[in-house]
């Protein structure tokens, strides 16, 4: 069964940065994608970055501030959010589908997503 787990929301003032994680189990990172979503208080889920395999392809809404790293021995990917404003506030899930399959067709996996609240 393949599952995933977000971890590191939190509070963080506005210009701060977090790390947040998302181990997989049940398979390997390099035989999916997985993307990273947020969904803020009230609106739609939004789509930030998907990988599958070394390819990134993150959302201009988050270029230049938020970056996607892998550990493939711990079988986890990273999303790091800098320069964090209010607007970042809500909950960040991973979720994963079939290798090379783009994001916005739709996933198949999700986690339970971690909340991250960005606030003076």
């Amino acid at each position: 069964q393949l599952q995933l787990v977000e971890s590191g929301g939190g509070l963080v003032q506005p210009g701060g940065s977090l790390k947040l994680s998302c181990e997989v189990s049940g398979i390997t990172l390099d035989q999916v994608t997985i993307g990273w979503f947020h969904q803020a208080p009230g609106k739609e889920r939004e789509e930030l970055s998907c990988t599958s395999g070394a390819s990134t392809h993150l959302m201009d809404s988050v270029k230049g501030r938020f970056t996607i790293s892998k550990d493939n021995g711990k079988n986890t990917i990273f999303l790091q959010m800098d320069g964090l404003r209010l607007e970042d506030t809500g909950t960040y899930f991973c979720a994963s589908n079939a290798y090379g399959r783009r994001c916005d067709l739709g996933m198949e996996y999700w986690g339970k997503g971690t909340l991250v609240t960005v606030s003076s």
